[in-house]
């Protein structure tokens, strides 16, 4: 592994980095979330002996509670799992589309998608809208079905810490009060509107205790009854009641016949290391093994990192891996021929990685394919134990807060993930917008995903738990985090905040982290052709190193979440 070596330009610094998140170390035990009540909660869990599976379980429904924009029991996503032999399996909780559903759902009657009104009171398209922009929740079953195969502890003392912090409150971060402030003078959507109100109909202002007693009566049902408790019984027939009666497609029936998954997951190496990442419906493993395949057959020692000649590589690896992910991936379960084993090969990577032109920009053919990705409201989290064994869990409910819309008997937020499917069949459009076969709407079809938890493992064993939101930025987040970690030794906390571009095939542009890209060279990419496209920021990764030499963990939250927190014993 080589050193990165720090390049000025200008009034510029070519590894770029936001306020740099502190690493924590620790030898037993470490989760790394979005939320640091939640990943004290995680560490309870292994205090108690509990093993990475049920610290996981804890932390996602605590995540349910004190992060409302992505936790959820209301959404769905992956998990990515490594016990301490090194067998690594996935269990796929990816929400799954109402048997109502239809290929056209959302097109009106002249077969155009329109445009409604998001959550946020901005234009949206109509798939992000609504009730029927819904997918059947698979959170519960996930994580029911994780802790029935791989966990140790009582399924009830897991979820009790949710329920505690539901019941008693917490102190409102600043993050949350200034979305409650928000949604308290913007939303249209009286749910949302209501969700952050005290029983005296009063706003929860920062600081104060903030509170959810139906969220803790849903959770409680939930605990005593595991899977069925969310699935059957009183929790599900007043979900079925609420979609009846508010426009909602999902009844009794699609969430009886809702299932997890588990699947093997996608392997690939790079450099004497092997990574381990979710399978379809996410579209995650599959192209950052593609990517790091490529990235292997460059001469990265005689290119500086961050360079011209570094950004647009990565950009044009980051362009063919997402083509071939829009032409192939959707579910699995409807997409028997997915070319899985060819996108991941050596062999195709060295086909791909020949038609790079080195001096100018590739074309993005509006007649071939592109992406559909997940929105911004996902989170990740990182766990290891003290045995080694390691969970890396994306989970998401596609907007931050989904589509703003629950029942207020249950307190949660539903997701808007019907949105992740391709809304016009055979239409795909320089904008991003695409209508490939596999993603197309199907009853019961899951939606295709941008999640991509990983773990890298060296001789077997965990080396790097990580995993990011970001919705469609996702995969190259977590593709540069890995390769920043792999091939330039970096420490995590630095591989988490150093600069990251995204590309996405279509729209055919770089987006690149305002004010970490040196002039100079946004100047020569330019000229090569790239169009660039600042933003605020890329991912919010949490991730954990693991240094055998010295038995000791390494975790960091990316600084962009300020709730976020790697807590340790």
């Amino acid at each position: 592994m080589k050193k990165i070596k720090i390049v000025f330009l200008g009034f510029f610094i070519s590894v770029g980095c936001h306020t740099m998140a502190a690493q924590t170390y620790a030898r037993n035990g470490m989760v790394v979330s979005s939320s640091k009540i939640a990943s004290e909660v995680g560490i309870e869990i292994l205090k108690k002996g509990g093993n990475a599976i049920d610290a996981s379980v804890a932390t996602a429904f605590a995540l349910a509670v004190t992060h409302p924009t992505a936790g959820n029991i209301g959404g769905g996503g992956f998990l990515v799992y490594m016990d301490s032999s090194g067998t690594t399996t996935t269990i796929d909780f990816r929400e799954k589309a109402p048997i109502k559903a239809t290929s056209d759902m959302f097109l009106d009657e002249a077969g155009n998608l329109p445009k409604g009104i998001n959550l946020y009171g901005r234009e949206s398209t109509s798939n992000h809208v609504g009730l029927k922009s819904v997918g059947v929740p698979g959170t519960v079953a996930g994580l029911y079905m994780a802790h029935k195969k791989y966990g140790h502890l009582p399924w009830a003392d897991l979820v009790q810490p949710a329920i505690d912090l539901a019941t008693n409150g917490f102190e409102l971060t600043w993050s949350l009060a200034r979305n409650a402030n928000y949604f308290d003078a913007n939303t249209k959507i009286q749910f949302l509107k209501d969700y952050f109100r005290k029983d005296n109909g009063s706003l929860t202002t920062f600081g104060e205790i903030w509170k959810q007693p139906e969220l803790a009566n849903t959770l409680s049902i939930i605990r005593d009854k595991g899977h069925d408790g969310f699935y059957k019984g009183s929790v599900a027939k007043e979900i079925a009641r609420y979609m009846k009666e508010n426009g909602g497609i999902i009844t009794k029936k699609d969430l009886q016949k809702y299932t997890a998954v588990e699947r093997k997951p996608i392997k690939g190496t790079y450099k004497g290391y092997d990574i381990y990442s979710m399978a379809p419906p996410s579209s995650g493993g599959v192209a950052l093994v593609e990517m790091m395949n490529l990235m292997e057959l460059a001469d990265l020692d005689a290119i500086e990192f961050n360079s011209t000649e570094y950004v647009h590589l990565l950009a044009e690896v980051m362009r063919r891996a997402f083509a071939d992910r829009a032409e192939h991936l959707g579910d699995p379960d409807f997409n028997l021929n997915t070319p899985v084993q060819k996108l991941t090969s050596k062999e195709f990577a060295k086909m791909r990685f020949e038609n790079i032109d080195w001096s100018k920009a590739s074309p993005s053919d509006t007649t071939k394919f592109g992406q559909i990705y997940d929105g911004s409201s996902t989170t990740h989290f990182s766990v290891i134990d003290k045995t080694g064994n390691a969970v890396s869990l994306t989970y998401t409910l596609e907007h931050p807060y989904g589509s703003g819309m629950g029942s207020p008997k249950l307190g949660f937020i539903f997701n808007n993930e019907m949105g992740d499917f391709n809304p016009i069949p055979n239409e795909t459009t320089s904008s991003g917008l695409i209508g490939t076969k596999p993603n197309i709407i199907e009853p019961e079809k899951r939606m295709l995903s941008s999640m991509t938890p990983t773990i890298v493992a060296k001789d077997g064993k965990p080396h790097l738990i990580i995993g990011s939101p970001g919705g469609k930025t996702i995969i190259n987040t977590v593709f540069q985090t890995v390769l920043n970690v792999l091939e330039y030794d970096m420490r995590i906390d630095r591989a988490i905040e150093s600069m990251k571009i995204h590309h996405e095939w279509l729209p055919d542009i770089i987006e690149y982290e305002e004010h970490l890209l040196s002039p100079d060279t946004k100047r020569n990419l330019e000229l090569m052709g790239h169009q660039l496209i600042p933003v605020s920021s890329l991912g919010a990764l949490m991730g954990i190193v693991i240094d055998p030499k010295n038995n000791i963990l390494i975790g960091a939250s990316d600084s962009s979440r300020p709730d976020g927190a790697a807590i340790g014993y």
